[in-house]
């Protein structure tokens, strides 16, 4: 399915001759298990279309339209609507998707078709890594920025791990990078453990994790879940008493419906990449304020990630002079920094990854919140963390 969005109600010049347009693709999942974390990324990029144009929804006197294609969370399909959009709809730049798996699929589209895809929100370090090309930008935080801040945040001498993941490139990738990253700090991985995405029970999950931490000897145990969409391991396993094993249950950040069952857990530390009352800037106070009036609600986890994308976008065109030379968008987007809702963010110039804060934070149970609140620790910065260069 592919929607158009014109962001300009001008669409003719006086003389009656059609007006120039910068196209921008949205491919992402719309429909399927993460469509919650679709609507926000959307949401937020068109924030950040409007934020950085000033509300014109122009650059440079052009007017931007955005047209929508919705991947189902299919690989395949992805990868058919990326070319369909650079060869078929003439788009500029693309942004998305939401899936790491469709992501993989859709980035040797963008080097045959030699034009942009912004990656938000996928995470997958293979990405910006073993799969990545030189028109691979990422706006989103990869598995790395993900481990690295965690493992700064729980890791230490005397700390013992288990994880559980879900079976695919997001999972994995994700374990994989925080393992690394806590041999850094004198942590170990006792035992790994992963299960089929679409997993509801993990009754026999939790066991085999309390079988192998339970003769562990360590001064603390934590079970680390990384996980994304439906499923709740975390309540589940918190309710078998994991703590009979001395064992503490630790995970990085999420969306706000996932933050009810951190509730369960107050004092749960992790890292995480946004929550709205974190970051300290005039980009994050206008969209807070913005989303509130406009939606009733605070914006979210990935709706600060579409709004960095979109940001990102506008700042590139301008630095480039327009839309339609790819290379002169590379050569302005290598190396770039712009204003996020999470501050500055800078895309490196070896992988394109964009490189940014963290936020260390602690669970806190407030009267009149369904939810557990992430509260600040400490904020780490791109300085604290040294992200892999994984494409070399």
């Amino acid at each position: 399915m592919k929607t158009l969005f014109a962001a300009t109600l001008a669409s003719v010049v006086a003389t009656g001759a059609a007006q120039a347009e910068i196209r921008i693709g949205h491919v992402y999942g719309q429909t399927g298990p993460l469509e919650a974390y679709a609507a926000q990324s959307h949401t937020g990029l068109m924030l950040g279309l409007e934020y950085a144009t000033e509300g014109t929804m122009e650059i440079d006197g052009e007017p931007i339209t955005v047209l929508e294609y919705d991947t189902q969370l299919d690989p395949a399909r992805g990868r058919s609507l990326l070319a369909e959009a650079y060869g078929d709809d003439d788009v500029q730049i693309a942004v998305g998707p939401v899936s790491s798996g469709v992501a993989l699929a859709m980035l040797p589209v963008a080097e045959e078709y030699e034009r942009i895809l912004i990656v938000e929100p996928a995470v997958a370090d293979s990405i910006t890594g073993e799969n990545w090309n030189r028109y691979i930008f990422r706006t989103g935080r990869n598995s790395s920025q993900d481990a690295i801040a965690n493992a700064v945040a729980l890791g230490g001498e005397g700390v013992a791990v288990a994880t559980l993941a879900q079976d695919y490139a997001f999972g994995r990738d994700g374990v994989a990078a925080f393992r690394e990253a806590l041999e850094e700090t004198g942590a170990t991985i006792a035992h790994e453990e992963y299960v089929p995405t679409e997993t509801t029970d993990f009754t026999a999950a939790a066991e085999r994790i309390f079988n192998a931490m339970g003769d562990v000897e360590a001064e603390r145990k934590l079970l680390f879940i990384i996980w994304a969409g439906g499923g709740n391991p975390m309540g589940q396993i918190n309710a078998m008493d994991p703590s009979r094993f001395d064992i503490e249950i630790a995970t990085g950040g999420n969306i706000l419906p996932a933050l009810v069952a951190y509730r369960e857990l107050p004092g749960l530390e992790g890292a995480t990449y946004y929550y709205h009352e974190i970051p300290d800037n005039a980009v994050n106070d206008w969209l807070v304020e913005t989303h509130q009036e406009r939606y009733d609600s605070p914006p979210d986890f990935f709706t600060a990630g579409g709004m960095a994308a979109g940001i990102a976008v506008v700042e590139a065109i301008r630095a480039a002079g327009g839309a339609d030379d790819t290379e002169a968008l590379i050569e302005a987007m290598e190396g770039m920094s712009w204003e996020t809702p999470k501050g500055t963010m800078t895309f490196r110039p070896e992988d394109h990854q964009a490189l940014q804060s963290m936020y260390h934070f602690r669970t806190e149970v407030r009267e009149g919140v369904d939810y557990g609140v992430p509260v600040l620790v400490r904020e780490l910065g791109i300085e604290d963390m040294d992200i892999p260069i994984r494409n070399q």
